[in-house]
């Protein structure tokens, strides 16, 4: 079993900069190093359904859904099992929970999938 925790959230103005992370523990899935693993954010507004944001797989290969692009830089942190969305130019419509996802598939992708997924932070932009 893996558990992922997010933090970083908070409310931010317009224009301004948050810092989510994730932190992995737990088990390794099947004898794979949280190395190996596939991870991503998502981010879910009320009355919308959940998106993907930003993914990175075991090679750091990187994957960002149109509307961040530019904006925020998903990495990760094999040493210390932590997932990063550094978010800079935020605008109100990035109001929403993030939530951190990770599993040990090898193709990144921003389709909610993923096996393991924490509770999420908050983030709320005012303008």
């Amino acid at each position: 079993q893996v558990q992922l925790v997010e933090s970083g959230g908070g409310s931010v103005q317009a224009g301004g900069s948050l810092r989510l992370s994730c932190a992995a523990s737990g088990d390794a899935h099947s004898g794979y190093p949280m190395a190996w693993y596939r991870m991503a954010w998502f981010r879910q507004a009320p009355g919308k359904e959940r998106e993907g944001v930003a993914g990175i797989d075991r090679a750091g290969t990187t994957r960002y859904a149109e509307f961040v692009k530019g904006r925020f830089t998903i990495s990760k942190d094999n040493a210390k099992n932590t997932l990063y969305l550094q978010m800079n130019s935020l605008t109100p419509e990035d109001t929403a929970l993030y939530y951190c996802a990770a599993d040990p598939e090898r193709v990144v992708t921003l389709l909610p999938v993923h096996l393991y997924w924490g509770q999420g932070t908050q983030v709320t932009v005012s303008s």
